[in-house]
């Protein structure tokens, strides 16, 4: 195959389209239309079922086609309701037949399984319409009406209505000459319930329809392209296809059901393009959905912050697996719709599953939810410099269920993020000045103009200060002390970091010191002054000297 130049994806999806379609006409002829009717049985009692599968209206439709398609007329007029008998009912038969195989809707598997039918019209409730066929004398319903007959359980049987106008639809069927171009052999010859035309319909249409999307995928995809480096000469983010394989898909079934509308095609082959197409397209959307996902996963990682990058690709994966996840079940679902089968029960038993689960994992939830607000809302992030509670030190690493913060000790403390969303966190690497805020004490013998001295220079420091804020600068004289003269030094300076905080604010207080030792006082320690009134020493040292021997004593006790 790669020596014909050709994508090896042009022999992938057709070849397995084909074998899927294959083996679902196979399994479809097995399953759905019932084997040639055993001879009714001799009296048989009023509940038992009939014996031609007449009990339904499906049943009556499968039965029917099934003898038609045989050739056995004879058996297919049992399935008409109608007084005509002999080669007369058997010629109507076939009429009905070729009309039903040319143009009814491939609608079979929505036709009722139920005894008493589908009773979409109240009005009608013994009458089940399976289809409406287009005559040059206007649309006629294809209807079914449940007889009768005094020996069993009411039968479905082709109402005498539809049979009235079948001679009339049989005509236009045979005016238009539908598959007469074809030979005989590929539309007598059957394999797998199919004709050989339909079967070369589906091997070669098929091929050359994907062959044709893959043509206009490269023609778009060169068009776009084009148009985008003449607007944008910018890097080209097209870079595969513009249209992805599953819209390719998507594009073969439509003009599929295009041409098998378009065909001379039998029943059976459009009502397997039905089934197939119906299955393929709930796949290909399914398919469809989960590549927009991740391409959406990837547009919206581009723009989260290099500093929380690893947490929102962490966040984003498990969202997009969630949404994968419900975009398969939907599928799921839709596939089981399909098949008549009601997914409510299911659905029942899974939200109380989901419920329990809920509740189970509720830590676990609320965990990954304040994750995901700690990351979308921004209020941390790699690399802060924080305060949480008794915790101080900078964030390591921002996951789905805990933040680790590595302390001043080097330590690394897990917190979990419900824990941090419920908290007040102070970020210390956020600040956009430095705060400079140091209490100058002076000794109680400065006098007041050591102490103007002080204040104006220190003042006139910050000031000049290219690193000052000018406009918070404020120097007081604020308290008479316990042991000091207090002056309070108020400023905001401009620092990359905490490191360069740290070194402007060691020059500034040399610079102070410096002022303070300039004006002729210093800095005040910690101190106590004792006053003792006159009186003569020696009565001074007597007490002294009572009060210890009394304090011995009080010992010796």
């Amino acid at each position: 195959m790669r020596a014909t130049g050709l994508p090896a994806s042009l022999f992938r999806l057709p070849g397995a389209c084909a074998l899927a379609i294959g083996l679902y006409a196979i399994g479809m002829h097995a399953q759905t239309i019932p084997p040639s009717a055993p001879p009714p049985a001799a009296a048989p009692s009023e509940t038992e079922k009939d014996p031609l599968g007449r009990g339904t209206p499906r049943g009556a439709v499968m039965g029917f086609l099934h003898a038609a398609r045989a050739g056995e007329y004879g058996l297919a007029a049992r399935y008409l309701h109608t007084r005509e008998s002999g080669q007369r009912a058997e010629t109507l038969a076939e009429q009905l037949f070729v009309v039903l195989d040319a143009r009814l809707p491939a609608r079979l598997p929505r036709i009722s399984d139920a005894p008493e039918g589908s009773v979409t019209n109240p009005m009608t409730p013994t009458q089940e319409i399976i289809g409406i066929v287009d005559g040059r004398a206007g649309p006629v319903d294809i209807a079914l009406e449940r007889v009768s007959t005094g020996e069993r359980t009411p039968i479905w049987l082709f109402s005498a209505a539809t049979l009235e106008a079948v001679p009339g639809l049989y005509g236009d069927v045979a005016a238009t000459g539908r598959g007469a171009m074809l030979p005989a052999f590929l539309t007598r010859t059957r394999l797998a319930g199919l004709r050989l035309a339909d079967w070369l319909a589906v091997v070669i249409g098929l091929p050359i329809v994907y062959l044709a999307t893959l043509l206009l995928n490269r023609l778009l995809t060169r068009l776009i392209r084009g148009a985008r480096r003449g607007a944008d000469p910018g890097p080209d983010r097209i870079s595969r296809s513009v249209l992805p394989a599953p819209a390719r898909v998507l594009l073969v079934v439509g003009i599929g059901g295009w041409l098998v509308s378009a065909l001379p095609l039998s029943l059976s082959a459009r009502q397997l393009w039905s089934n197939a197409a119906s299955l393929i397209t709930i796949g290909a959307v399914v398919w469809l959905l989960i590549l927009l996902n991740a391409r959406t996963e990837a547009h919206v990682r581009r723009r989260i912050p290099r500093t929380a990058a690893a947490a929102g690709a962490s966040l984003l994966r498990l969202v997009r697996r969630a949404v994968d996840v419900l975009v398969v079940f939907a599928g799921f679902i839709a596939l089981l719709r399909y098949f008549g089968i009601d997914p409510t029960p299911a659905l029942a038993g899974l939200g109380v599953g989901g419920i329990a689960v809920a509740l189970a994992a509720q830590k676990t939830l609320e965990n990954v939810i304040a994750g995901a607000s700690l990351i979308f809302d921004q209020a941390l992030r790699v690399g802060d410099s924080l305060k949480m509670g008794d915790v101080i030190g900078t964030v390591d690493h921002i996951g789905l269920r805990s933040t680790r913060i590595r302390t001043l000790d080097r330590t690394v403390v897990s917190v979990p993020n419900g824990q941090i969303a419920n908290v007040s966190l102070e970020t210390l690497s956020v600040r956009d000045k430095f705060w400079f805020h140091p209490i100058v004490p002076l000794r109680f013998e400065t006098t007041p103009e050591q102490l103007h001295l002080v204040v104006d220079g220190i003042r006139r420091l910050l000031n000049q200060h290219s690193l000052v804020d000018a406009e918070s600068v404020r120097v007081r004289f604020i308290r008479l002390g316990a042991s000091s003269l207090d002056v309070e030094v108020f400023a905001y300076l401009f620092a990359h970091d905490w490191n360069h905080f740290l070194e402007i604010q060691e020059q500034l207080l040399f610079d102070v010191t410096e002022i303070i030792s300039h004006s002729g006082t210093s800095i005040a320690f910690p101190s106590q002054t004792m006053y003792v009134a006159n009186a003569p020493a020696g009565d001074l040292e007597r007490h002294v000297l009572g009060r210890n021997v009394n304090a011995d004593r009080a010992g010796a006790r």
